[in-house]
C-alpha cells in the first residue's frame, strides 16, 4: 500500500490512484464496456443479451435471437465506434455476436 499523503485528494482523484496502484484498470474495463453495451443498445436489444463479456480488446456478446445477431452484424464497425466513444477511448477493436 502506497504511503499516506497528507495533501487533500478529491475522491476522483483519490480513486484513479487507487486503481492505477492495485493494477484495477483492466478490471474496470470490462465493467465499463458491459455498461456501454447496455446503455446504447437499449431495451430492445438487453431483452435478447445473455452475457457481455471483453478479452484482450475484443467484446464478445452472447445473444438469444438469432435474428437480431444477423442484423447486428449488418453494423458491427458502427456498433464498435459508438461503444468506444461512449468508453472516451480506442478500448474495444473486434465485435463477436454469438
Amino acid at each position: 500500500m502506497a504511503k499516506r499523503q497528507n495533501s487533500h485528494l478529491n475522491l476522483r482523484d483519490a480513486l484513479g490512484e487507487f486503481i492505477k496502484e492495485n493494477k484495477l484498470q483492466k478490471g474496470m474495463d470490462k465493467v465499463d464496456a458491459r455498461e456501454a453495451w447496455v446503455k446504447l443498445m437499449g431495451n430492445g436489444v438487453n431483452n435478447y443479451t445473455t452475457a457481455v463479456e471483453l478479452r484482450n480488446e475484443t467484446l464478445y456478446v452472447s445473444l438469444s435471437s438469432s435474428v437480431l445477431r444477423e442484423e447486428l452484424s449488418l453494423g458491427k464497425s458502427k456498433i464498435i465506434t459508438m461503444l468506444n466513444e461512449e468508453l472516451g477511448k480506442e478500448l474495444i477493436k473486434m465485435l463477436v455476436l454469438r
